[in-house]
């Protein structure tokens, strides 16, 4: 399993942030190659599925996902909320914390373990700095709105 964890501090208030790291669309909009799809009706909460196609016609994979926790940002309690991977090529978890920070600022937090089908352990340490990089890169986006 491969896992990793990134942090940013952004101006932002919780809520906004925990908004636009938690509308499921928009991560097919920062991944490369990749298209989200939730199949529950909103709104997004404890039991909401998705899945995360990523490639290009029959060159890709299905990553399906189901919310398991969902506890939005409320006063001083920080938000959090845990994905649990579905599917039969990409396995493992993610969870995304949001919490406030003096002057209308948060702290965003985002864990994943990670295992890929047929990918040997040797491989974890890739795995995680390519995740590491991926997914910085889209919560960034994320975070910035774009």
């Amino acid at each position: 399993m491969a896992t990793f964890e990134l942090q940013r501090t952004v101006s932002l208030l919780p809520a906004e942030a925990w908004r636009r790291v938690t509308t499921w669309p928009r991560h097919g909009e920062v991944v490369p190659l990749t298209r989200v799809t939730v199949t529950t009706p909103p709104p997004t909460g404890q039991g909401t599925l998705f899945v995360a196609r990523t490639g290009t016609g029959p060159l890709g994979f299905d990553d399906p996902m189901e919310v398991t926790a969902w506890r939005p940002p409320a006063g001083d309690s920080p938000g959090f909320c845990r994905l649990e991977k579905r599917g039969r090529t990409v396995m493992g978890w993610a969870e995304i914390e949001v919490h406030a920070r003096p002057g209308g600022r948060c702290r965003v937090v985002w864990r994943e373990d990670v295992r890929v089908r047929f990918l040997p352990a040797a491989c974890d340490g890739l795995l995680a700095r390519a995740g590491r990089v991926m997914f910085g890169r889209a919560v960034d986006r994320l975070l910035r709105g774009r």
